[in-house]
Formats: structure tokens, C-alpha cells, sequence
């Protein structure tokens, strides 16, 4: 059982910087998959950025390749999103998963592989 809370929400301006964390307040993240996941009013759940469990592979949506940077710390039990030269389309609420226990290698990205989510973050990005 793991239970993630994020944090590092808010508002900013175009152009401007996050950083999201998560954290998990009970188990162990360390051998699971990791993945940042947003929803946009009216639109699907996407996953957005996504890193295995050995921290050596990682997987990125094409719209935030280049701006967003997923990475993890097995010992602090904390996977963080940063997020630069955000734009006004990046605004949603932004979660983060665990799944594919056990798969070292494989980098999950599809919402039926994530067992555990967190309760979301809101991002908006407006001048």
C-alpha cells in the first residue's frame, strides 16, 4: 500500500518555473514506477512524464519533452516534476502514480499501469 501526496502547485507566469514533488506519506517508492499525470477542465487524464523504478529510463509526452524534467530519490521516497517555460496550456491539476511494482526496467505510461495516485496539485499558468 502507498499512499503520495504532492505539493509545489500554484500560479506563474508564462514563461515561468515549478517544481512538483511527491512524496510518499506511507510505503515505499522504491520499487515502483513513477509518473506525472495532468487534467485540463473538460479533457482526459494524460501522463506527461514517466520514470522506472531504477531511475535509469524515463518517458515524455512530446508538448512538455525539452521544458519538463521527471527524476526521483529512492531514499527520500520523493519523485519531483520540474517544470520550465511553462505555458498557459500547461494549467491542469497535476497528479503523480506509482505502478508496475517490480519491473526495474520498464518505464509505465498508461493510466491502467498505476495502481496508487495522489490527491493532485493545481497549475496555472497565467499573466
Amino acid at each position: 500500500q502507498v499512499q503520495l501526496v504532492e505539493s509545489g502547485g500554484g500560479l506563474v507566469q508564462p514563461g515561468g518555473s515549478l517544481k512538483l514533488s511527491c512524496v510518499a506519506s506511507k510505503g515505499s517508492l522504491a520499487y515502483y514506477g513513477m509518473g506525472w499525470f495532468r487534467q485540463a477542465p473538460g479533457k482526459e487524464r494524460e501522463a506527461i512524464a514517466c520514470i522506472n523504478s531504477g531511475a535509469g529510463s524515463t518517458w515524455y509526452e512530446d508538448s512538455v519533452q525539452g521544458r519538463f524534467t521527471i527524476s526521483r530519490d529512492n531514499e527520500k521516497n520523493t519523485v519531483t516534476l520540474q517544470m520550465d517555460s511553462l505555458k498557459p496550456e500547461d494549467t491542469a491539476v497535476y497528479y503523480c502514480a506509482a505502478g508496475a511494482y517490480g519491473s526495474a526496467w520498464y518505464v509505465p505510461r498508461s493510466l491502467s499501469e498505476f495502481n496508487y495516485w495522489g490527491q493532485g496539485t493545481q497549475v496555472t499558468v497565467s499573466s
